[in-house]
This record gives structure tokens, sequence and C-alpha cells, in this order.
């Protein structure tokens, strides 16, 4: 290769692809050496220059010069190799500097193909990726329609960028809400916290700087014009917009609406919330299939159980019990304990130490002794737990092979044959009618 003509692609490339000359210069010197022990074999001693400034090229194998014929043959299909790969970690690079910083951001793309449940989607001139994972439940796409979705992760994969998509992650519903609603873009209304199941629903607790605006109304709109939008993009997933506070005893009912909760007891050391409600309410509480309480807790970061005031006084009764039958439990510390939120042997079993010696004034060994018996009671319980749950699904299972059997024999038992006529009966006069 002329030297000059490498000098001129190595300062093209610092030009226009932003790479260091010496980079350039230094993987070409290392490419030539070993391109040359791939010839002359690999125990041979080979060392490789570039000058900097005249772009001569100096190759020693074994302590001898090469001859310059012998160099450019082999140098110019080595510098264009090195070349060519140093372009494609050029534009890897560029792609992970412009793709980096969009980490979270919502996107719009079109849709190209989908491949083995991955949907390909057009960003500019760069192909990214929403895998089925990342997808609303039930939603499918088709070739030329746009999609928003949010970056989720940019990585690199070889000379490659890998651009992973997402619209189930709760950031996506953010960036709606922030395209929906300007208050929020305007930092007057902050997103405090989102918990969402993609496809079926979603809370988000927000929270005003300015008293003058409601926030939970600002979000809904008029008539539910805004939040309508966003469930639009969201295929109907339906949202809860919560009052946000820092206060547990105030956000964990907010949590929870619709339904309305009468007390919290908060047991802070194990992050259990206690929420009472009424029997009216036990079921909207828990919500279908236990989604709402499931949502507000993560809304929360609170453990939230839901009970009736009924509910807590029998699971009290049975925690002091529980708590009773230990060696060396005394009934005022087992009293303290319910009243904080420990249930149960499982709870007692996490309980800091410290706390337990200042609640009975007990040595440590007098509490590893207590501790040590709450686990293996909590170890007992989990089995027969599960010995109980495997007896049930086993009787689950015969009841539903006897359904099946009996509806099997129904189908397979030969058809009733018809009812003869019944004969005809004689009125008084001795006359047959018929009926």
């Amino acid at each position: 290769m002329n030297p000059q003509e490498l000098l001129r692609i190595v300062d093209s490339l610092h030009r226009e692809k932003q790479i260091s000359p010496d980079l350039v210069i230094q993987a070409i010197e290392s490419a030539l050496v070993t391109a040359i022990k791939r010839q002359f074999g690999e125990e041979t001693e080979v060392t490789a220059s570039i000058a900097r400034d005249g772009g001569q090229i100096t190759v020693t194998v074994d302590g001898k010069s090469l001859s310059q014929d012998e160099i450019g043959r082999i140098g110019a299909q080595t510098a264009k190799q090195v070349i060519i790969q140093k372009l494609k970690e050029a534009e890897r690079d560029a792609r992970l500097d412009e793709f980096y910083p969009q980490v979270g951001q919502l996107v719009t793309g079109v849709v190209q193909r989908t491949e083995k449940g991955l949907t390909i989607i057009q960003l500019g001139n760069v192909e990214a990726i929403l895998p089925r994972s990342e997808q609303i439940p039930g939603e499918s796409y088709h070739n030329g329609s746009r999609v928003r979705a949010v970056i989720y992760e940019v990585k690199q994969s070889g000379n490659r960028v890998k651009i992973i998509l997402s619209r189930t992650h709760p950031s996506f519903v953010q960036r709606l809400f922030e395209q929906e609603i300007p208050e929020i873009s305007e930092d007057v209304i902050r997103v405090n916290a989102i918990s969402r199941e993609p496809g079926y629903r979603s809370k988000v607790a927000v929270s005003s700087s300015d008293q003058r605006i409601d926030c939970v109304g600002a979000c809904v709109g008029m008539r539910g014009n805004r939040i309508k939008n966003v469930t639009g993009e969201l295929a109907g997933e339906r949202i809860d917009i919560v009052r946000w506070s820092d206060d547990p005893m105030v956000l964990i009912p907010n949590a929870l609406q619709p339904a309305e909760v009468e007390q919290v007891l908060l047991c802070d050391m194990i992050g259990r919330a206690i929420a009472l409600v009424n029997e009216e309410h036990l079921s909207q509480a828990i919500g279908r299939f236990g989604q709402n309480v499931r949502l507000a807790s993560k809304l929360c970061g609170w453990d939230i159980e839901i009970m009736t005031a009924a509910e807590l006084e029998r699971q009290i009764e049975k925690a002091m019990e529980m708590f009773l039958s230990i060696d060396g439990m005394s009934e005022e510390v087992a009293q303290q304990l319910v009243e904080q939120g420990y249930l149960s042997y499982d709870d007692l079993s996490v309980i800091e130490p410290d706390a337990l010696m200042e609640m009975g004034g007990w040595t440590e060994e007098q509490v590893d002794a207590i501790v040590m018996q709450a686990e293996e009671r909590a170890e007992q319980q989990e089995v027969q737990e599960a010995e109980r749950k495997q007896t049930e699904k086993a009787e689950r299972e015969r009841l539903a092979t006897e359904e099946l059997d009996r509806k099997e024999r129904a189908q397979k038992a030969p058809p009733a044959p018809p009812a003869e006529p019944e004969p005809p009966k004689e009125d008084e006069n001795g006359t047959e009618s018929s009926t």
C-alpha cells in the first residue's frame, strides 16, 4: 500500500468517524504481525511499525527486514481489513452514543416484520427489537403500522448495537402521561410511583407542587379526555390515578381505592401493612385475582394484607396462642409482638434480635433459642401447608376424573328405547277414547 494513501485514509477516518489516527495505525501494526505469523509460522519473531509522519511500513521477521514488495502485498490486504473493522466499530460506537442517553425515552417507529415472536421496528436508519415479553398481551402489529414504545435497553453485540424496546415497562405509562398532560412536563404535577400489570391495570401516584391544581383531576382531564388518550395507547388498560402522600397511613388507603379502608396498621420492622375494611368492601379491596392489593403493594412499597376486623381478631388470637407455646416467651412480649403486626412463626423468625432482646429484657442466648424455635415451627407449618395443598389438588383431580368418567359413560350408554304407546282407555260406557 502507498504510504501516502495509507495516511490519507487514516486521516479521513479521524475526521469523518472521530477515530484516533494512533488507534488505527496500532491496529494495522498488530494485524500485520498476526498476518505475517500466519504466513511464516506462529513461533516466528515479528515486529511491524508504521511511521506516523511518512506512512512507511517496516517489518522484521526473526531480525531480518522484509522487502517492500512482500510488505506491500500483505500490508494492503491487512490495512483494508483493519479499516473495514474500524469503520464498523465507529458506526457501532456512534449508535451507542446516540441511543444510550435515550434509554427510558418514548420513541415512534414503523413495523418492518415479525420473526419468531420478535417485532422489528425501524427507528430512522436503525432497526430496533420489540420482544414478545415487552409487548402488551393481546396486541398484534402489522407491517407498515406506526408503534410507540420506550427504549428499554441498548447493548453492544459484537460490531452491532442491539436496541430493545418495551411497551410493558412502567416508564412507558409515565412517558405517555408526560405527553398527554402538560402539567407533568412543566413539573407542576409529578408522577411519584407507578405499578403496572400490562394490558390489565396500572396505578399511578401523582402529586402537585401547586395547591391550586388538583393533580388527579388534571390527569383525568375534561370528561376524561386525557386519560382516555393514554388508555387508548395501552389497548384499553385500566388506569387508577392515586393521590400521593409521603405518609403510608394516607397513601395506602388512596392506593386501595375504589375500596374504602377503615384503618391501617403498620409493622415497620417487616414492611407489612394491614388494611382493615368492612365485609362489603373486602372483595373490592383485594380485586380480581388479587390484582388491586397486589398493585397497591407495589405502588406503596409495603406488603399489604387485607382483613376485616373479625379476621384480624382471629389472627391475633391464633398468634398469641402460637407465641405463648414457645419456651421462654412471656405474655407481655407476645402482646407487644401482635400489636406491632407479628402474626406468625415466620414473622417472628425474621425479627431483629436486638429488638426482641429489648422487648423481653432477654440475653442474646435466650433470643437465639426463641428465634430457633420459631424457625423450626415455621418450617413445619410450611411442610404442612404444602401437604394440605397437595391433598386438595389430588382431591380436585379425583373429582374432575370422576366427572369425566361419568360423562364418558353417559356418551357410551345405548340410547333408551322409544316409549310404547299407551293402550286406549275406555270411558264409563265402554267406548274407547284416546288421549
